[in-house]
């Protein structure tokens, strides 16, 4: 296992002026596990070992020791093309009485024509395969695309799970058709239904909100329960959101970022009432992705901070909060030179990553002693 010592500096972030955060401690990197090609999501098992999903298809088991499991039988038929393949994990609260696992994944509808899916199994008891094992909800509809497929899954506080899902590239207008669930967060039961609450009125009813470009980041705040959610933009405009129910995040109608060409997003327009703006939008991209608050006990200057991994920025980013104001942001791990593709606090305290490469890996960050 490799430990690095990290020197931290403050990111240089456009969309906004930030002060200086008070200093990390100077961290520890294990190395946990590598060998994992384009590990995406993570999911603690109350036995201490760890779930990872990898892109093209794969669940794995990370024993204790570090020892990569055979792959878990029972995933159901990923459609492994571009940005497509095994997505976000998710436990169910009751996992201790059920042992029923979540996956968002891409999904072969006919030929390339695809979309994103949520399957739930029930995980047997030496976490080998999964048994009664189905997909319970289906995005619509089914593009035939290899990007923008989301997809972070997170549970509520009432038990219903929010799903992100992506524009899938060509379909960006329909991010704002509230009909269909392209580039929305929907909000569904553990059985895929649509969950009590969700606002209805015309909408599609497992839509919780829409206009949300490609989000990539999910996590349940600590205190007030809300979801908040990281989004891919265009070129620029990556941005992090508080995402409520019946709101419009507004892609693509504004934009503080520019189509890949250079052409301007909508002419440009960066606001719109009734159009919710990011908390903060982080221009040039920094392709976010993974999100999770800190409430653990090895970094106390770290309680209520939020952490984003970063793709094309290469870096986590620490993000210090006041409520939903943003007060400074911290550039961490950005000598290692990783695609930070998921980030979690883990039951130990301690922040767990996932690096997007070919021979991806499992990394746990702590305090150098």
């Amino acid at each position: 296992m490799r430990i690095a010592a990290v020197i931290l500096a403050l990111v240089a972030t456009a969309g906004a002026a930030f002060g200086q955060p008070a200093p990390s401690p100077p961290l520890d990197v294990m190395t946990i596990a590598r060998g994992l090609q384009n590990p995406w999501g993570i999911a603690f098992l109350p036995d201490g070992r760890v779930l990872v999903t990898e892109r093209p298809g794969r669940l794995r088991v990370v024993e204790r020791d570090g020892r990569l499991s055979q792959p878990v039988a029972g995933v159901p038929p990923v459609h492994a093309v571009g940005q497509g393949g095994l997505l976000g994990i998710a436990l169910d609260p009751a996992f201790a009485e059920n042992r029923r696992v979540y996956l968002s994944f891409s999904e072969r509808a006919s030929g390339e024509v695809n979309n994103t899916a949520v399957f739930r199994g029930r995980l047997n008891a030496d976490a080998t395969a999964f048994e009664q094992g189905h997909v319970i909800w289906r995005q619509e509809p089914s593009i035939a695309s290899r990007l923008h497929f989301g997809s972070r899954l997170v549970f509520d506080r009432s038990g219903h799970l929010f799903v992100t899902t992506g524009d899938r590239f060509s379909q960006m207008q329909e991010a704002q058709n509230p009909a269909n669930t392209l580039a929305k967060v929907v909000r569904i039961t553990t059985d895929g239904a649509p969950a009590p609450g969700n606002p209805g009125g015309g909408w599609n009813p497992v839509v919780w909100s829409i206009g949300l470009r490609n989000a990539q980041g999910a996590a349940l705040h600590p205190t007030t329960g809300e979801l908040w959610v990281s989004n891919h933009g265009p070129r620029g405009g990556d941005g992090l959101y508080v995402v409520r129910a019946g709101r419009n995040y507004g892609w693509p109608l504004i934009s503080w970022g520019t189509h890949y060409d250079g052409r301007l997003v909508n002419g440009g327009l960066r606001e719109r009432e009734g159009l919710d703006q990011p908390l903060v939008h982080w221009t040039p991209s920094i392709a976010p992705s993974g999100l999770t608050f800190y409430t653990g006990n090895l970094f106390p200057t770290w309680r209520g901070n939020l952490f984003s991994g970063a793709l094309a920025g290469q870096m986590l980013v620490r993000i210090v909060l006041d409520g939903e104001r943003i007060v400074s942001q911290e550039r961490l791990l950005d000598d290692l030179g990783h695609r930070f593709r998921d980030v979690q606090q883990g039951p130990d305290g301690a922040l767990w990553l996932l690096t997007d490469a070919p021979d991806g890996q499992l990394l746990r960050v702590t305090p150098k002693r």
